[in-house]
Order: structure tokens, then C-alpha cells, then sequence
């Protein structure tokens, strides 16, 4: 039997969610530019393996936050397939967020997110956890894409490569 829906009382406000996200990144002192109209954050990452897009939206129905570090590179029309096969052996051990891929454009996004009921807290940790697992993920995975991408390496090879290793969850 599917949960209803929460109502839209049951959520908390877009305001107060942007408003947490924002407190967080002031109080680790990262740099960010805040969209005039909606409720949007953006600001460059830079892992060890490579610097990226990373973007914040707020979304009010119902009531979620979402995360995404945007691959710096498009994928060309002809690797799609060979980065939609890497990104789907990559999603399926991972536990939260995913990796997605748009067809029409290339683009590849990994995605945290989380809703965010009223009584629930949008701690500075909760989001602290979605924001790291995000550009961690995509900073591990970001050298077996561009294997898929420029070096002709097979996703599956490129998988095993990442696999092999050591993080520091994982040592």
C-alpha cells in the first residue's frame, strides 16, 4: 500500500529550507551565488580528481532539497551508451543519490536529495552528509567516466578500477 502524500501544511517552507542550506555554507566558509528568483544555489567544487558544477534547488512541493554535481565534460553523442552502461554499474551499489545522464544532451548529474516534512530537522548535519557523499561520489567516479569518455576503457573495466580503490570508508 503506497504512503499519501504529505500535505502541503506537512511540509516545511522553501524559504526555511534555503535558509538552513544557506546557514550551512556560510558556516563552512564555501563561496556560492544565489539565483535573484528561485531558489537555486551554485558554486564551484574542486576534488582531487577534477572541479565541477555543484548546485543546489529547493523545492517547496514537497518540501525537498536537492543536490547535484554537474560532470564538467559533455558526454559526445557517440559514448552515451558506453557512460549510460558505466553510470548503471556505478548506481547499483551506491546507497544514496545516483547518477543520471541526459540523453538529448550529454550532461551527467549525481544527485543527492532529501525531503523535509514539518518536525523533521534539516540539521547542519543531515545536509553536511547529502553535500559530502555527493561531491565525493562524483570525484571518485569522475576518472572511470573520463576512461569511458576519452580512453576507450569498457564501463565494466572502469567500474573494477574504481572498485579496486581504497576510500576511506572502504580502506
Amino acid at each position: 500500500m503506497k504512503e499519501p502524500l504529505p500535505s502541503p501544511s506537512a511540509t516545511v517552507t522553501q524559504d526555511a529550507i534555503l535558509a538552513s542550506v544557506v546557514a550551512f555554507f556560510q558556516a563552512n566558509d564555501w563561496s556560492f551565488s544565489q539565483h535573484e528568483t528561485e531558489p537555486i544555489l551554485q558554486m564551484q567544487y574542486q576534488g582531487e580528481n577534477g572541479e565541477w558544477l555543484f548546485t543546489v534547488r529547493v523545492r517547496e512541493m514537497p518540501g525537498q532539497v536537492v543536490f547535484y554535481s554537474a560532470c564538467p565534460v559533455m558526454v559526445p553523442e557517440k559514448k552515451r551508451l558506453a557512460v549510460a552502461e558505466f553510470l548503471t554499474r556505478a548506481n547499483y551499489d551506491l546507497i544514496i543519490g545516483n547518477f543520471e545522464l541526459d540523453f538529448e544532451g550529454g550532461g551527467v548529474l549525481y544527485k543527492t536529495a532529501s525531503i523535509v516534512n514539518q518536525g523533521t530537522d534539516l540539521s547542519s548535519q543531515l545536509i553536511g552528509q547529502l553535500v559530502f557523499v555527493n561531491v565525493m561520489t562524483m570525484d571518485r567516479y569522475l576518472p572511470g567516466l573520463m576512461s569511458v569518455i576519452y580512453a576507450n576503457v569498457s564501463p565494466s573495466e572502469a567500474i573494477a578500477q574504481i572498485e579496486q580503490t581504497p576510500t576511506p570508508e572502504n580502506p
